[in-house]
């Protein structure tokens, strides 16, 4: 039994390993493009920007879920441009840092 099971979990330990990485990356990614673009006006409060970190800032955006934030990034919202004024940033990007962002506040 045990011969049997041993390569199955060398396999998941592998397949784990290949995914934790992409994770790692995106998180590198969502960092830079924050620190580069967002950090601009949402590391001070800029404008209204909720803050990265703060979470009572955070608290009633957090409530129109994933997409609608994920729509006022791409799209702006108030004060900020799209992409925070940055259309160099891909919309992939611009998720990373989002995700990066409401990772702050969890």
């Amino acid at each position: 039994m045990r011969q049997r099971l041993l390569p199955a979990l060398v396999a998941c330990v592998a397949v784990t390993g290949a995914l934790a990485e992409p994770l790692d990356a995106n998180a590198s990614v969502g960092r830079r493009v924050y620190v580069e673009v967002c950090a601009a006006c949402h590391a001070n409060g800029v404008a209204g920007a909720p803050r990265f970190g703060n979470r009572a800032e955070w608290e009633m955006r957090l409530l129109l879920g994933r997409k609608e934030l994920m729509r006022s990034v791409l799209k702006g919202k108030g004060a900020m441009p799209p992409k925070g004024g940055n259309a160099s940033v891909s919309d992939l990007q611009a998720e990373a840092a989002m995700d990066y962002m409401l990772s702050g506040v969890r």
